[in-house]
């Protein structure tokens, strides 16, 4: 996303909200988030358990605005499924409609397959949306620096402590991080998309990972492809990977879950 079409979704999210938030008051998705089961632990899940050496976050995604349609005739359930079975640490699922071709349907009914926790992937700019992220049976949600700011981002993630969500803080770059860091994130990654030009490459988790400290968890993002990608994420810091498009274009998918995350 460049930093147009970042503004151009990021405005589209709002209007989407407005008539979300018309449709259904926050105080009905409160009272439906308070009666689901109790959110999985997101943070723990990531932490790699020996002989691993690295845990998968993998994408239900259906398309990207770089990629255009990745797999038209993806079942959400079916491919959440394999990712579980195949040894996935958590499980992420695009819910933005217009852009990535998702739905927050395709949440709800991955929840009621997989045991695993589930990152609901969107552009989270309210608090309205960490209700409805529980609701819909999220466990964590990514809240991204470009898109917020320090102020913003602050009161979302304080947000969704209330709300018993945990949160993937996304950066590119080291500024970032130090806004990341400043608003105590625990989950910290890293997206290798350039977003003023949309190319894939794995120099900011080489530059980024290494400055997180200890402590935090620390994800590489996107443009992850093979096992040697893996490996060179590894050596910069990394203790979990989120991939979409390489496990959504194989044609086994679980063995690709495989190969990305063996020991």
């Amino acid at each position: 996303m460049s930093g147009g079409v970042l503004a151009e979704i990021l405005a589209h999210k709002r209007s989407e909200l407005t008539d979300r938030q018309r449709r259904t008051p926050q105080g009905e998705l409160r009272r439906r988030a308070e009666r689901a089961s109790p959110a999985l632990d997101f943070t723990a899940a990531l932490a790699p358990r020996a002989p691993e050496r690295v845990r998968l976050i993998a994408e239900v995604k259906k398309a990207s605005p770089s990629a255009g349609v990745l797999n038209a005739s993806l079942d959400p359930v079916a491919q959440a499924r394999t990712y579980a079975e195949a040894g996935a640490a958590a499980i992420s699922v695009l819910t933005d409609e217009k852009y990535f071709r998702g739905h927050l349907d395709d949440l709800v009914q991955v929840r009621a397959a997989v045991s695993v926790p589930l990152l609901r992937k969107e552009f989270v700019v309210d608090e309205y949306q960490l209700w409805e992220s529980r609701a819909a049976g999220a466990d964590a949600v990514l809240l991204i620096v470009a898109a917020l700011g320090r102020e913003a981002l602050r009161d979302l993630v304080q947000a969704a402590k209330g709300v018993g969500l945990a949160t993937l803080v996304e950066v590119h770059d080291a500024p970032e991080l130090d806004v990341a860091l400043s608003v105590d994130a625990p989950v910290i990654g890293v997206n290798n998309r350039d977003l003023r030009t949309l190319t894939t490459s794995l120099a900011p988790s080489l530059a980024v990972l290494p400055l997180i400290p200890p402590g935090r968890v620390a994800v590489s993002e996107s443009g992850i492809g093979s096992r040697a990608d893996v490996e060179r994420v590894i050596a910069a810091g990394a203790h979990a990977i989120l991939v979409g498009e390489a496990l959504v274009r194989a044609g086994d998918v679980a063995a690709k879950v495989r190969e990305l995350v063996r020991a």
